[in-house]
């Protein structure tokens, strides 16, 4: 039986961290979330820079129909939610996934689930970072690409070491800018076709010349399911939650369906307002609706663009700055990343690794050539969490949590075997390196933790 409170096997002494450090707990996190605000904080997360190109994308897949991948994509990521609501409200912990696949499979299957998430959350900050200085500035200043990215992330930084309750007032703000502009781009869809300039004939036009009705469906979701994706990061923030079994599924359930409404409903009105193969063929497919509406300038939306790309930088550097200290507590990462600012109990040493590591990727410019594996990455980590849930189920966990029908994680589960078989070839190359990495990284973390325990006596007994 395992102990809720270490997730160690009862009975059995607790590994040592893979650091000469004090064995001492790390300072615990400040706790200033309430539900209005972790609503606010999955909400913006999801509502993300993706969507400001995701309709073409999805519209080259799936036809003129676009609110109907987009929809299936909200039913299976509501799917995956679910198991994530049951485990945060069970464990509310900072470190999310990887906490859950270290007390459901040990720390190797834990190692490699948060390596995941981390080279999924890095590389995201990396490559809005140099979104944010790039097409969507230029129509302000124009300035190098490299000491934007750095002064982008090293802002960013300070406001996530400041505090949780900071990052997250600003990010209430930055919502309320991008559900505007989305809200914007509704409103113009509708004037369009009001006016007699639009044809609502393209919503049932479901399908392509190389996709049937149900693989439009399926391969448009694909692309429509990485939009959606976000509100695991805030899994992360769990912790810092005042109170995580009443908030955290009310806030997460609803962001989820509030997304999923203005997706279907910009969906809507960019295919009934713009020709299906102009949305397919443009980079910004919602700056073709401003263009079509007229009368609204177009600084002004890429302006909206330019918060939509902060935010998700902030609220994913939150995430990978909060998952790198949860497997530090854990045992998965060095120690020091534990470390927090005494006064704001922020942890300062993982915020300024994550942000490193993303000005690195931000500098190359090679973040193009990982971009297209946070899906796959993603699925991973979701596959491990759902099957998590039904494993857990013998751990009682903090009580009276959340719970989901026994149905629902393994549809989840399932759904993310179904949407990989939909991913390319050449995606899976790239995948797979980046899970040979961690598989070889924890290996190497669990022989060193077994050196350890063979040195310090800690062996199981």
């Amino acid at each position: 039986m395992r102990c809720p409170e270490l997730g160690t096997q009862c009975g059995v002494k607790a590994p040592r961290m893979l650091s000469t450090e004090t064995s001492a707990s790390p300072a615990p996190l400040k706790k200033a979330l309430t539900t209005p605000l972790l609503y606010f904080f999955i909400l913006g997360d999801v509502l993300g820079a993706g969507v400001y190109v995701l309709v073409g994308q999805v519209a080259a897949e799936s036809g003129g129909a676009v609110w109907v991948p987009l929809s299936a994509a909200l039913c299976l990521a509501l799917l995956t939610a679910a198991s994530y609501a049951e485990l945060v409200t069970k464990f509310p912990q900072a470190g999310g996934a990887s906490h859950y696949a270290n007390l459901a499979y040990g720390p190797f299957v834990g190692f490699l689930t948060g390596f995941c998430m981390l080279c999924a959350g890095i590389v995201s900050v990396g490559a809005l970072a140099r979104g944010f200085g790039g097409d969507y500035l230029s129509e302000f200043v124009s300035l190098p690409t490299a000491p934007v990215a750095i002064v982008f992330l090293a802002a960013l930084a300070i406001l996530n070491a400041r505090g949780i309750s900071e990052s997250t007032r600003a990010n209430v703000v930055a919502t309320a800018i991008e559900v505007s502009g989305l809200v914007l781009v509704i409103g113009l869809g509708a004037w369009i076709v009001v006016r007699g300039d639009g044809d609502t004939g393209r919503l049932t036009d479901l399908g392509t010349a190389d996709n049937g009705p149900a693989a439009a469906v399926l391969s448009g979701a694909v692309l429509a399911y990485y939009s959606f994706v976000g509100f695991e990061t805030s899994v992360n923030v769990a912790e810092e939650t005042r109170d995580t079994r009443r908030s955290y599924p009310k806030a997460l359930f609803s962001a989820l369906i509030t997304a999923g409404a203005i997706y279907a409903l910009v969906g809507v009105a960019a295919s009934a307002a713009v020709p299906t193969a102009t949305l397919a063929e443009s980079s910004g497919p919602l700056l073709e609706v401003v263009r079509a509406a007229g009368g609204v300038p177009t600084v002004l939306f890429s302006a909206i663009a330019l918060v939509a790309v902060a935010n998700g930088a902030l609220l994913t550097g939150i995430m990978a700055s909060r998952l790198s200290y949860g497997m530090a507590r854990d045992g998965l990462l060095p120690r020091f990343l534990t470390r927090v600012l005494p006064g704001r109990r922020t942890p300062w040493a993982a915020i300024a690794v994550t942000t490193g590591l993303s000005v690195l990727l931000a500098l190359t410019g090679d973040v193009a050539t990982l971009a297209s594996t946070l899906v796959l990455l993603l699925l991973v980590v979701f596959f491990v969490v759902n099957t998590a849930v039904l494993v857990l189920r013998r751990n009682a966990g903090a009580r009276g949590h959340f719970r989901v029908p026994v149905v629902l994680p393994v549809l989840g589960a399932t759904s993310c075997v179904l949407l990989a078989t939909q991913i390319e070839r050449e995606v899976w190359w790239r995948g797979s390196f980046v899970l040979v990495v961690g598989v070889v990284l924890g290996a190497a973390a669990a022989a060193h933790r077994r050196r350890e325990q063979r040195v310090t006596g800690d062996e199981p007994e």
